[in-house]
This record gives C-alpha cells, sequence and structure tokens, in this order.
C-alpha cells in the first residue's frame, strides 16, 4: 500500500506534469491565439479516465475535461476501438468533448509494462474550424453544423504513427490550414511529454503503486470537499436567476443550490429555459465546468480539483435546456458566454450563503471577436476574447480591464496582429464610466479598436450584456453595458449588437467596449481618497463621481 508521503509526491508531481505540458504546447503552437493568448489546457487521467491532475490553464476547458475524457472512452468501447500503445484519439464533437467546435482535445493512453496506467489529454482552441463564418463563432448560426467540422472521436495516430489522410481531411476543412496542422503536432508534443513524466513516476514508484496513488488521490479530495463543506458551517438551499440575451428577446437561467449538512452540495438547474436555435446553448461540460469554478472560488480556493470533486458536487441540468442542449443545437457561444452566465448565477446563489465571499457580477462575457478574409488569394482569420471590469468585492475594488471567471487568457499582443494580419489597433484603453459603482466600485471595461488595413473582411462579435447589466451586491450599482460599433470610412456609423455579422471593407474600424464590472456597496459610502483617484487616474469624470458617489468637491 502506498504512503501517504509517496501519494503527495505522485499527486504533485502530476500536476506539475500538467503544467509542462503547457509549457511545451504554448511554446511550439503556431497561431497567436494558442502562443500568445494560451488558449488552451492540459491534464493527466486515470486508466478509465477520471481527472487525477490538471494544470492552471482555462477554467471552462478544465472542468470539461473530465467530463470530455470520459465519454469519449465510452464512445470507444461502445465502436468497440481499443486504445493500444502510440494511439492519440482527436475529438471535438462538442456532445462528447464537452466545450465547443473549436476546441479540439487530443488524449493519449499511457501504458507501462503492458498495463494501461495513465491518460494524457490536451485541449487547445484552433482559430477556425470551418463553418459559416472566419473563426467559426457565427452570432446567427442555427445548428451545429454551421459552426464547423465535427470530428467523432477517431486515432489520429496508431501505434505511433500519424494518420496523414486525416489530418488532410480536416485541414482542408478549416481556412487556416498550416495553422491548424501547427497546433496539433504542438499538441502531440504535449501529450509525448506528459507520456514520458508519467512514465518516470512509474519507473520510480512502480505500476501498482502509481495506480493505487490515482485512487488515493481521488478518496482523498472526495473527502477534503466534504469536510470544507461541513466546517463552513452553512446549509440549505439557495436560489438564483440571471439572463441571456438574444437579439429578440431575453432568456433565464435558474439555480437552486443546496449545502447539506454531510458535506454534499447538489446545483440544479431546473427552471432554466429550453434550448435555442442560437449559438448560446452550453453542452453539459460546460455547465459543469462553470458551476464547479464558482463553487471552488468560495468555498475554498486553494482546494485540489480532481474526480473527487465530482463524487462530492453533483450537477443536475435537465436536457434540452440551455445548460444541457441536445444535438444537433449550436454551442459554439454556450462556450464562452454561457459559462460565464452560468458561473454568474452559482456565484449569486452562493452571495445569499456567503455574504461577505462574494463579489458583485463581473462583466459577464468573454466579447469574442472574429475576423477574416482573403488577401492575395491567402485565407486568413483572426480571433480573440477581449477583458472587461470584474466585479466590486467585500473589501477592495474591482481589476479593471482583465478576463474575468472562466477565461484565463491574455490579451493578443498589438505587434503579432500588425505582423500577422491586415489588422492595425488605433485604440486601446480602459474604458471610463464603465464601472458599478459602489464602496468598493466594479472594474472598468476596455476599449479595443481595430482597423481594417486591406480588401474586405466578415467580422463577428458574439458577446453578451448588451441588453442587461452586471449586477452588484449590498447596494452596489449595475456595471456599464457593452457597445460594439463600426466607423465607415467616409465617418458613419452602425451600431453593432452583441451578436452579429457584418462585412467591412479597407478603411473601416470595429470598436469594442466592454461591460464594467457590478459595484460593491453603497457608492455614498465610498472614500473621498479613493474618489479623488479615481478621478485623478480618469477612471471616472466628476459629473459622475457626484452623481454616483455623493462626491462634492
Amino acid at each position: 500500500m502506498a504512503d501517504k508521503f509517496t501519494v503527495e509526491i505522485i499527486r504533485n508531481a502530476a500536476i506539475f506534469a500538467s503544467e509542462e505540458m503547457g509549457i511545451v504546447l504554448r511554446n511550439t503552437a503556431y497561431s497567436p491565439n494558442i502562443k500568445d493568448r494560451l488558449d488552451h489546457t492540459c491534464s493527466i487521467l486515470t486508466p478509465n479516465g477520471e481527472l487525477a491532475a490538471q494544470a492552471e490553464h482555462i477554467p471552462v476547458h478544465l472542468g470539461s475535461m473530465a467530463i470530455g475524457v470520459k465519454n469519449t472512452l465510452e464512445y470507444l468501447e461502445k465502436e468497440g476501438t481499443s486504445l493500444e500503445p502510440g494511439d492519440i484519439i482527436i475529438v471535438n464533437d462538442p456532445y462528447i468533448a464537452g466545450t465547443h467546435l473549436n476546441d479540439i482535445t487530443l488524449l493519449k493512453p499511457v501504458y507501462a509494462k503492458g498495463k494501461l496506467v495513465a491518460i494524457v489529454a490536451d485541449k487547445a482552441h484552433h482559430v477556425d474550424v470551418g463553418g459559416s463564418v472566419p473563426g467559426s463563432l457565427g452570432g446567427d448560426v442555427k445548428e451545429l453544423l454551421q459552426e464547423g467540422i465535427v470530428i467523432p472521436p477517431l486515432k489520429i495516430a496508431e501505434g505511433g504513427k500519424l494518420r496523414e489522410d486525416l489530418i488532410k481531411i480536416i485541414a482542408e476543412n478549416v481556412r487556416t490550414p498550416e495553422y491548424f496542422k501547427g497546433d496539433l503536432k504542438a499538441q502531440i508534443a504535449a501529450l509525448n511529454v506528459g507520456e514520458r513524466r508519467v512514465l518516470e513516476l512509474v519507473e520510480k514508484y512502480g505500476v501498482d503503486t502509481i495506480l493505487e496513488a490515482w485512487n488515493e488521490i481521488l478518496e482523498y479530495t472526495e473527502k477534503y470537499t466534504q469536510n470544507r463543506v461541513r466546517s463552513l458551517g452553512v446549509f440549505g438551499k439557495f436560489e438564483a436567476e440571471d439572463y441571456l440575451e438574444l437579439n429578440d428577446k431575453i432568456l433565464r437561467i435558474r439555480v437552486k443550490l443546496e449545502l447539506k449538512e454531510n458535506g454534499e452540495i447538489v446545483v440544479n438547474f431546473n427552471g432554466t429555459d429550453r434550448q435555442v436555435e442560437a449559438p448560446i446553448n452550453a453542452v453539459y461540460g460546460v455547465t459543469v465546468a462553470a458551476t464547479s469554478f464558482a463553487i471552488k472560488s468560495i468555498i475554498d480556493p486553494e482546494m485540489p480539483v480532481n474526480h473527487g470533486f465530482y463524487r462530492a458536487v453533483k450537477i443536475l441540468a435537465p436536457p434540452g435546456t440551455l445548460v444541457n442542449p441536445i444535438k444537433p443545437a449550436p454551442v459554439s457561444g454556450g462556450n464562452t458566454e454561457t459559462s460565464q452566465r452560468i458561473a454568474d448565477v452559482v456565484f449569486k446563489a452562493l452571495a445569499e450563503a456567503f455574504p461577505e465571499k462574494v463579489p458583485a457580477a463581473s462583466c459577464g462575457t468573454m466579447t469574442n471577436v472574429t475576423m477574416g478574409g482573403l488577401v492575395d488569394g491567402k485565407r486568413w482569420a483572426f480571433y480573440e476574447t477581449i477583458g472587461c471590469g470584474s466585479g466590486g468585492r467585500p473589501n477592495s475594488d474591482g481589476i479593471d480591464g482583465i478576463h474575468t471567471n472562466m477565461t484565463n487568457t491574455l490579451n493578443t499582443p498589438i505587434e503579432r496582429i500588425e505582423a500577422d494580419y491586415p489588422i492595425i489597433m488605433v485604440e486601446y484603453r480602459l474604458r471610463a464610466d464603465s464601472e458599478g459603482p459602489g464602496t468598493f466600485r466594479g472594474g472598468l471595461g476596455i476599449t479595443r479598436a481595430f482597423k481594417l488595413t486591406k480588401g474586405k473582411a466578415t467580422v463577428t462579435v458574439l458577446a453578451e450584456r448588451c441588453k442587461t447589466s452586471p449586477w452588484g451586491l449590498r447596494g452596489g450599482g449595475l456595471g456599464e453595458r457593452a457597445r460594439h460599433y463600426v466607423i465607415k470610412k467616409d465617418g458613419s456609423l452602425i451600431e453593432l449588437g452583441c451578436k452579429e455579422t457584418i462585412t467591412i471593407e479597407e478603411g473601416d474600424i470595429v470598436y469594442i467596449n466592454t461591460p464594467g464590472g457590478g459595484g460593491y456597496g453603497d457608492p455614498c459610502k465610498r472614500s473621498k481618497e479613493l474618489i479623488l483617484k479615481d478621478l485623478e487616474d480618469g477612471r471616472i469624470s466628476l459629473e459622475r463621481a457626484r452623481k454616483k458617489y455623493c462626491f462634492s468637491s
């Protein structure tokens, strides 16, 4: 039997191996979205697909990995497909892999002495996977096939040999095949590193010890989660709702969260609106990711998360709803936008239970912007998400201009954008007066403006909070809503909704203005020193200080 010290060494070594996989993936990737923005995630799982270790990468990827790999293994078993040494599986079907089509998941079995000892997996957001618009995130799609090529679990490598025929088929169905091929090989390189690190652990401790350690790690996390919930001493049912936007309607996400005396947590999304023919449905893996992120953030941000956590936390999402759609509902924005709203609504429910631990709402959107076109006979596609304001907190302001909650990416460096694409940046700044007023104000949103320098381009904005505002807490005010528009080269202005696709021409400028975070506490109780500092820094105007903060100079 493995002693506790050995188990702890193996646990931390697996986490570090996942981190190293991420570094390799980043360093060898081709696309700016992965190399510069770090839109990827790496994990190590048990032989039956239970999450054992993960790196601190993208929250929406991490939680869904626990669902996606098990789904993939079940699919392969039903198909009669065995996992052999040197095999690599590729999958992006959201109803199996657990996010959206742009996120391509690879997994590789790790064998030692003829026995399966682990599975290494990674997921990366590829800038384009086909579909109706460049970047594959169309705001007006009605079914999954319009979002890109759907890849069921297939062997992209068998016995250590790549299937170049399959790679060629996929590459022919995307707009940026060089990025696809380069990023795919980066993912494979990361898997190989993860495999080596697991085999090093096996060499040192033996097969039986490693397999036993996986079980011990999961059991420990299950008991830790239950003990942590019991120690907080808050039990009961807590409810909340929040809203998603379509151009013609508002949709509801409703949650009931129960903290039980036995240490279990049950989260039920019954009452959430039905799925729609629009890209804001979130597959179950996304719902699990967003829910577990919010719960972990409040009950214990430092606690380990692996499959043991999901033994203590039950997440119920009625099939056919926004939070667990039935195929072929489109889901591209469910991964980016609905995930944010799921986190918001779970935080809102937790605010009833832990009023001094939960911040006001962050902006509630990743604000996806995709562009693409044809220049000099070559297709190009650009994608990024844009930061915003986080919510005011019980003891401090929200953070200005940051990626919040379900995203953990960086911005794309302007130098990289202008070097790789027919785009120049004409404005990039914090958005003054966008904060939610409060004793502790929300963070400011961002203004980011792109100018097309050549040809024509298709631009899609897939975002939220154009009609609804990030909510405040304890008397705090609402964060400012998003506003997006195009300034044509003739000076005319075209307003854009939060889910819109438009064609622009050389000289046109796309302006993205992201929301601010909600405020926390009565704005009239904000300290004069903090107000003066915000005025000095240009974060708020004098008019706003007087109107929202009861300020008199």
